[in-house]
């Protein structure tokens, strides 16, 4: 009976995540969520906006403009919860652009591979800058993709890797903390926007 079911709903779903009516879309992710979190004592003043074209029926790619602070290696799984003593001695600021390429496999499952290039600015908890660099951060991602009010608006629930395989300019100090951790991770994501 299970099985049934389970092919009922599916062959209701459509065979792949068609945008209709246009090709383009416009993005973020629910990420963007936690800078409305009032007084956090480490803002992450994480900004994310996508803009995306349907090249085929399963093909989409867009270019992301990316920023973001962060105050402990992104090798750390639990970002929320880093002792002070995996911490850098003060934050790394990142503003950057990147181009995602997604790929419909199998009804609304989909994966993703984002490459990003990031501008970065090391400094200290007085705001001052150490050092500049840069990063190269590349995500997979794994998810589904769920449309609503008229296939206008979508959701895109997914598990993620990211790897950051290049990053020159690191101070010594911010250096040390970073080479303590692996240079992957894996984490949830949540995208969501608006096809035009």
């Amino acid at each position: 009976m299970k099985w049934i079911l389970l092919l009922l709903v599916s062959s209701a779903i459509p065979a792949h995540a068609e945008l209709k009516g246009s090709r383009y879309f416009i993005g973020s992710s629910a990420f963007t969520l936690v800078n409305l979190i009032p007084n956090l004592d480490e803002p992450p003043h994480f900004y994310q906006l996508n803009l995306g074209y349907q090249l085929s029926p399963k093909d989409t790619f867009s270019i992301e403009f990316k920023t973001w602070r962060y105050y402990a290696p992104l090798g750390i799984t639990n970002q929320a919860s880093v002792p002070v003593s995996d911490k850098f001695p003060g934050y790394i600021s990142s503003l950057g652009v990147g181009m995602a390429y997604q790929r419909f496999l199998w009804r609304n499952l989909y994966t993703a591979m984002h490459v990003a290039y990031f501008k970065q600015a090391y400094r200290n908890l007085d705001h001052s800058t150490l050092a500049n660099g840069q990063q190269i951060f590349m995500t997979f991602r794994l998810g589904y993709h769920i449309s609503f009010f008229s296939d206008r608006f979508f959701l895109e629930p997914s598990l993620a890797m990211t790897y950051w395989p290049i990053e020159k300019g690191m101070p010594d100090s911010f250096q040390a903390q970073e080479d303590r951790w692996k240079k992957f991770n894996f984490e949830p994501g949540l995208h969501f926007g608006y096809v035009f």
